[in-house]
């Protein structure tokens, strides 16, 4: 089945609601959201292939960082992590013994197309955990989240060198774009999953970023400081997907 999504646009002062945060946009400035005049597919494709597990801490290739207090968790196949494009995903993968959304967070090096290597945790609720290898369907979700998406700087990262990371994210990120006062520029994507924008860098800030997600909804944020090793939220959160 086929749905149609109409093109919106809204302006709003949302404040962020992220307590991890240490800092966020500035509330005056505008917040755009803007959803394409696209059909998409009801669902993502389902993908057939195998599971394992490994001892995951959340971080990884991507460079999200440990996170203890959540590892419903993957690594992407290396035929499939294309340059980080599934970083921060959510999958829903469908077991024999039971269905679960994890995040992906890492790459598999020696895995093939479809073969996610899961968490102790998550593989425990999909089949049994002696069984080590199992098969399993597996697609791309937009699951519910609450607050914005979030900007992450990386340590090192400065006017010359900026390097920033989109966190918190409800559907993949396709593009990152900053406003130089003149024209958007996109930033390249790095495989370890951040937007690295260098001679010249992207100046002093604070900054205007423009958020594409694969279904090219965009988010516009702007007054974003830069904060070296430091996380902003934004403003809003990227609809639901198919």
């Amino acid at each position: 089945m086929i749905r149609r999504v109409f093109c919106l646009f809204v302006a709003a002062a949302i404040a962020p609601a992220s307590a991890s945060a240490i800092g966020r946009a500035d509330p005056q400035d505008d917040f755009l959201v803007h959803l394409p005049l696209v059909s998409v597919n009801r669902q993502n494709p389902l993908h057939t292939g195998i599971a394992t597990y490994y001892d995951a801490t959340g971080d990884g290739a991507c460079m999200f960082g440990p996170s203890p207090n959540d590892l419903m968790v993957a690594a992407m196949n290396a035929e499939e992590y294309n340059h980080a494009a599934y970083c921060g995903a959510y999958v829903q993968v469908n077991g024999r013994q039971g269905t679960i959304t994890v995040r992906i967070v890492d790459l598999c090096p020696e895995c093939l197309a479809g073969h996610l290597d899961l968490s102790l945790q998550a593989f425990a609720l999909i089949d049994d955990v002696p069984l080590g290898r199992v098969p399993i369907t597996w697609r791309v979700v937009s699951p519910a989240l609450s607050g914005p998406i979030a900007y992450h700087f990386k340590d090192g990262s400065n006017q010359w060198w900026t390097a920033v990371q989109i966190r918190h994210h409800r559907n993949p990120i396709a593009k990152l774009e900053y406003w130089n006062g003149s024209a958007w520029i996109t930033v390249p994507r790095t495989d370890y999953n951040y937007f690295v924008q260098t001679n010249p860098g992207m100046g002093v800030g604070p900054y205007t970023f423009r958020v594409t997600d694969w279904y090219s909804n965009t988010l516009v944020d702007s007054g974003i400081p830069h904060i070296e090793n430091g996380t902003v939220n934004g403003a809003g959160q990227f609809p639901p997907g198919p």
